[in-house]
């Protein structure tokens, strides 16, 4: 897909052997021809650019294609190499196989919020500080930008965002006199209300994602990760990840979530054919529906996410990534001017142009994106409603340095509730165990 979303991950886990990495890697920036460097300015910047050079990119985002091209012609003596090494787990794995092997590790790197951590504690990727990263304080949108710090030192910069919203099919809401919900309990009776009348339609569709199931307790003031360097706590026992786990169990138990695994034929076909009348998701998710659920033309439309108390404005995160420099990279300052280029300059403004939700609050901002109208969502001023989203995350949230070990096993832990295996709360247990075993293991010190 086009726009980064967060996934549960499907396959072998990224194992990586954090605590010997961080031990054999230097804090240092580095100019990109081996030297240390404390700083470096914005005249080396532009004299990198001006010696030009090859940079590698590995980035599986196709709005990155069009950047390139455009950076390559601003600068004419860079060339560079975007190559999709994979996405999510298949390009972490490959990463690190570089990293541990001192060969074909690329100059810059496409990485998911959730999957930084991993790599910034083990100082497989540059301190961006280095390069005068914090001046970019207020550039991004707070959870963002908090999401791409580590111990006061910024580990990437943002590229797209997620806040989160409530998708929903406008035609079926009105075939069946169904309310847009406010409120994570008037979703449920939607839920039941809809299901009632069309056996065959559902609110949403289910099948387990470790992603959905993080943000909501996200949305819900849950905190079940603290991470202070290798000091790491996993609680599940939290008052945020109870409060889902004891709501989502009921729409469970009632049967009122479709099992169409997301991302597949079927699950396109909900959305298209009305059997599927909800998402709630990311910001990145419009383009996905007008391409993947095109018979839907016209009749989706896009409200505020649900709340878990009448009244609230509380959102979450779900998706969006970063670009990081691997800390041995072969041009670092190189690299930096097209992180920034991307993230920040020209290339931000032709990536949204291209479809991407940006993490840039200036662009947020912008009276021409908020007033675009989607023919798709009725010319619906979609981005008002997902502006306002990035404005109401809930500050505070963490993820484990090893989330994306953790994310691999949530179909074998928490999975099993979705097919009548136990249920959410003692998912939640497992998955919990799992995890401080495996942190341990790897040398955190877990509680």
């Amino acid at each position: 897909m086009m726009i980064t979303r967060r996934r549960a991950l499907v396959g072998a886990a990224l194992s990586i052997s954090l605590l010997a990495t961080a031990c054999s890697s230097s804090d240092d920036g580095d100019t990109g021809g081996g030297a240390a460097a404390t700083s470096v300015s914005e005249a080396d910047v532009k004299a990198a650019l001006d010696a030009g050079g090859n940079l590698t990119v590995w980035a599986w985002d196709t709005t990155l294609t069009k950047v390139a091209a455009d950076f390559q012609t601003k600068y004419p003596k860079v060339k560079i190499n975007l190559v999709n090494a994979g996405t999510g787990n298949d390009q972490y794995t490959a990463l690190q196989n570089a990293i541990t092997a001192g060969t074909g590790i690329p100059d810059v790197a496409q990485i998911e919020y959730y999957a930084l951590p991993q790599f910034s504690l083990a100082k497989s990727v540059a301190d961006l500080g280095v390069y005068g990263a914090k001046s970019l304080d207020g550039t991004f949108t707070p959870g963002t930008w908090n999401s791409v710090q580590a111990g006061g030192k910024i580990y990437g910069l943002p590229i797209d965002s997620g806040p989160m919203a409530l998708f929903y099919n406008k035609e079926v809401f009105d075939k069946h006199g169904i309310a847009v919900p406010t409120t994570w309990a008037e979703y449920a009776a939607a839920a039941e209300k809809l299901h009632t009348a069309d056996p065959k339609a559902y609110i949403t569709s289910d099948s387990g994602d470790a992603g959905f199931t993080t943000s909501l307790i996200w949305q819900a003031g849950g905190k079940p990760y603290q991470v202070s360097g290798t000091d790491v706590t996993v609680n599940f026992a939290d008052a945020g990840s109870q409060k889902f786990a004891t709501e989502w169990q009921k729409l469970l138990d009632s049967k009122l979530l479709s099992p169409a695994p997301g991302w597949t034929d079927e699950w396109y076909k909900g959305l298209g054919d009305g059997t599927i009348a909800t998402l709630v998701t990311g910001a990145w998710m419009p383009s996905n529906l007008e391409k993947g659920a095109a018979a839907a033309n016209g009749k989706w439309r896009v409200a505020p996410m649900p709340q878990w108390e009448a009244g609230g404005k509380a959102t979450a995160e779900n998706g969006g990534s970063s670009l990081a420099i691997p800390d041995k990279a072969p041009n670092k300052t190189l690299a930096w001017a097209f992180l920034k280029y991307a993230a920040v300059d020209e290339g931000a403004q032709a990536r949204i142009a291209d479809g991407a939700f940006p993490a840039t609050t200036k662009h947020l901002a912008d009276p021409a994106f908020l007033g675009k109208e989607f023919p798709y969502f009725g010319g619906q001023k979609v981005n008002e409603v997902l502006a306002a989203s990035a404005g109401q995350v809930v500050s505070g949230w963490s993820y484990l340095p090893f989330q994306v070990y953790a994310n691999s096993i949530y179909s074998d832990t928490v999975g099993k509730a979705y097919i009548g295996q136990g249920n959410l709360t003692d998912g939640l247990k497992a998955w919990q165990e799992a995890s401080v075993k495996y942190g341990t293991e790897q040398g955190f010190t877990v509680k």
